[in-house]
């Protein structure tokens, strides 16, 4: 008895594990010469629907954020993005809020009501894109790129609003933390991508 159980055990962990190094280390997104090779070869759009190519932002250090309007982590990361973006954005910095309605929808208005939110109500002044999903089927090709550079702990998912991704001035993603750490939190890490 006490055999079979080693041997059940044993497999549920090589199973765990297997599980693990699948979505830590997740197949490539694409292959070959059209695999991206950094985010500078996405183009997204504004939250206006104009075509924005990334590349317009080479050079600069980015914060790629998914926002909500209606989270409770809403006030104290706009506010804390605000900070970061008036702090830093003249030393070529720049916070890319991408609104996403996948977590409890919390992000349920057009286009149009959530750029009214986020600016009168969070006086952002960073750049908001248009409504995506993260996750999913129909995850923006950027995100699917983020999450093929950075995965999450366990599985690669986007687990809540405010997941956040850093990008060095070579269009790298650098770093990615959960949605519950502060935007000044991250203020060291961004200091020593901008030097």
């Amino acid at each position: 008895m006490g055999f079979y159980r080693s041997i059940n055990l044993a497999s549920l962990l090589f199973l765990g594990l297997a599980f693990l190094l699948y979505y830590r280390y997740p197949p490539a997104i694409g292959s070959g010469e059209d695999y991206p090779k950094s985010i500078y070869d996405f183009t997204v759009k504004d939250i206006h629907g104009n075509d924005v190519p990334l590349s317009s932002y080479k050079g600069k250090v980015l914060l790629i954020v998914n926002v909500a309007s209606k989270c409770g982590l809403t006030q104290s990361n706009y506010r804390e993005l605000n900070i970061l973006y008036d702090k830093y954005k003249h030393q070529g910095f720049e916070v890319l809020a991408f609104p996403c309605n996948q977590f409890a929808w919390q992000e349920p208005g057009t286009n149009e009501e959530i750029q009214e939110a986020v600016c009168t109500r969070f006086k952002a002044e960073f750049p908001i894109f248009e409504k995506i999903d993260v996750n999913g089927k129909n995850t923006a090709p950027i995100y699917k790129f983020l999450k093929s550079q950075k995965g999450g702990l366990f599985v690669d998912t986007i687990k809540w609003n405010f997941t956040k991704f850093l990008v060095n001035k070579e269009g790298k993603v650098v770093q990615r933390y959960a949605p519950k750490t502060p935007p000044l939190e991250i203020e060291k890490d961004i200091q020593n991508s901008l030097d």
